[in-house]
């Protein structure tokens, strides 16, 4: 993998609009040029960085290790603008909580927060956040053959709009991908899955191979990141739809019962013990560590598991598109950090958010971020926003896992995603608790898939029409 040290980025990212070695003994006409090549990809944008020199915003971040390369080239910003910018850094659930705290009571602490995409309905409906054409469209503000918005991957920024409106963009992002352990298939013969079914024999076959391995895993707990993370891929991809035109919901149907009894029937015969408390980073590891031989997650992981200081499977793994559903459809979760502009902030803090999230967002962050190394044991970021990014020779070459593994990503971000995988309403939040319960419910076998499904159709026709 290829990877650029502390020293080497701050030296050579004049190419690719990352920072550069502090000149600070030099003398004045030398820092001068010296911040110009440093800046030149930026300097490239037709409008005016510093346009509101000495603000300074707050942005709200998760402690992932995507946000920590975010941190770490964050300074270039303030250089190039004038802008502080800092950072409080939460769990996700926590920072979802104080956001919305924060919205409501337009107390305008935080400038911009890593969102979740399914709260921007929720967001727009209480007028919290501003709409960004206004942003994109404005010439002083965007130069927008140098941003190329349509760059950006199509469906992250169909997550990010809310009636046809842009309310956020993606700073980082992911899909789900069958990752599978290439040894234990070929040790039983066995060809990548090409659908659901498939994919269910061949956990069966796989379980306990060599008295350890589970034969497969999903993630199975409780919350709206969570188990309902992964079981509405599985609705989708059995046809289900969440809503009928008259807007009653429909997860009790027949999809729905049979994605759930599928779900169920999976994890509970050739999952692993206790998989009821499993989200990704349990998964992930237990893969790691051969404890599962093949799991359905975010094609994040794969930085972790490939590299063989953390990983038994480093350099055994294969990886694929998610298998087909009953339907024919191929739907896999989809997911980006969405940043957004509070709407409470005053118009200069408004435009130095704009500026940032604009910075952030653009090429060369993307790039130079993905390739920073921030500490010894740092991975490349696998979840950049652009599609030129994943074409790219030199990002290619970091990532290449696998000789397909970049194709296999970008294809599925291409084809597999639904923005309305989940439904993007206002209530979401309240939509996503009742259904992970209702999903774990039938997983530990509270109640049977059809009784879950029931009571929660029920609860949420209830909330809806309120």
């Amino acid at each position: 993998m290829a990877k650029i040290t502390r020293r080497k980025f701050l030296e050579k990212t004049a190419k690719i609009g990352g920072l550069a070695l502090a000149a600070n003994a030099a003398p004045a006409f030398l820092r001068h040029a010296w911040s110009q090549e440093k800046h030149a990809a930026y300097l490239n944008a037709q409008i005016k960085w510093r346009q509101v020199e000495g603000e300074e915003i707050k942005v709200l971040i998760t402690p992932a290790h995507y946000f920590n390369k975010f941190r770490a080239v964050s300074p270039q910003f303030e250089e190039l603008t004038g802008i502080k910018v800092t950072f409080d850094i939460i769990p996700p659930r926590e920072m979802r909580e104080k956001a919305v705290l924060d919205f409501g009571a337009g107390t305008a602490t935080y400038a911009t927060h890593t969102g979740d995409p399914m709260f921007l309905s929720l967001y727009e409906a209480n007028k919290w956040i501003e709409p960004l054409d206004d942003y994109i469209n404005d010439p002083k503000l965007t130069d927008k053959k140098w941003f190329d918005k349509d760059d950006i991957i199509p469906l992250w920024l169909a997550a990010d709009s809310v009636k046809g409106k842009l309310y956020a963009l993606p700073s980082e992002g992911e899909a789900t991908i069958h990752v599978f352990n290439r040894e234990l298939y070929e040790k039983k013969g066995l060809k990548p899955p090409a659908t659901m079914e498939e994919f269910k024999e061949t956990a069966k076959l796989l379980n306990k191979i060599d008295g350890k391995a589970a034969g497969a895993a999903l993630r199975g707990f409780r919350g709206a990141g969570q188990n309902m993370y992964i079981w509405p891929s599985l609705f989708l991809a059995w046809d289900g739809k969440w809503f009928d035109a008259n807007g009653k919901p429909l997860v009790n149907s027949e999809a729905g019962v049979k994605s759930l009894e599928y779900y169920c029937d999976l994890l509970q015969n050739y999952g692993p013990a206790g998989v009821e408390n499993w989200n990704w980073p349990e998964i992930m590891e237990a893969y790691a560590g051969g404890n599962v031989a093949q799991f359905i997650d975010a094609n994040s992981t794969a930085s972790v598991i490939e590299n063989p200081a953390k990983s038994k499977a480093a350099g055994k793994t294969g990886y694929q598109r998610w298998p087909k559903g009953p339907s024919g459809r191929r739907v896999t979760s989809i997911w980006n950090w969405a940043m957004s502009i509070n709407s409470a902030l005053s118009k200069k803090k408004k435009i130095a958010t704009w500026l940032y999230i604009q910075w952030l967002t653009s090429r060369p962050t993307q790039l130079s971020s993905a390739l920073f190394m921030e500490s010894a044991d740092a991975v490349v970021r696998t979840g950049v926003n652009r599609v030129s990014i994943w074409t790219d020779p030199t990002y290619r070459k970091a990532i290449n896992f696998t000789p397909d593994y970049a194709d296999v990503v970008l294809t599925t971000m291409k084809e597999d995603t639904d923005p309305d995988w989940r439904p993007r309403v206002p209530q979401w939040p309240k939509i996503g608790e009742v259904m992970a319960v209702a999903i774990q419910a039938a997983l530990v076998k509270q109640k049977t898939p059809k009784a879950a499904l029931d009571e929660a159709n029920a609860e949420i026709e209830k909330f809806m029409k309120k």
